[in-house]
């Protein structure tokens, strides 16, 4: 279990940015200690979640499994000189279909969103 939660807390602290940091505040100190317990016990409803639907693999494996889709911003300059900015997930590959199945998620999350920028004057 120290092992497991040593493993959890690594992958926080790089993945989140929750290494330690000098703080000149006291309560700074104290948010800080709640959002790493939160995310923390994030990880465990997670991971308790799945192990219930049979998925017993180790907090690193899902990573990894799950890190095989992405969120990606297309950008297309248009004619009128404004700038297209389309954003959509990547398709789920079939292996991800058990844990979205397990955890209750869709496996395309969030929308297709476009956003319009008109081009701006320079001076």
């Amino acid at each position: 279990m120290l092992t497991d939660l040593e493993v959890v807390f690594r992958s926080l602290k790089s993945e989140l940015g929750l290494r330690p940091i000098y703080y000149h505040k006291e309560e700074r100190v104290d948010d800080h200690l709640f959002i790493t317990v939160l995310a923390y016990q994030a990880v465990q409803v997670i991971r308790r979640n799945l192990k219930n639907n049979g998925i017993n693999d180790s907090w690193s494996s899902l990573r990894k499994l799950l890190s095989g889709q992405q969120r990606v911003t297309a950008t297309f300059k248009q004619k009128d000189g404004r700038t297209l900015h389309i954003r959509k997930t990547t398709i789920a590959e079939p292996k991800l279909k058990k844990p979205y199945d397990a955890l209750e998620i869709t496996p395309s999350p969030g929308r297709m969103e476009k956003r319009q920028i008109n081009k701006t004057k320079q001076m």
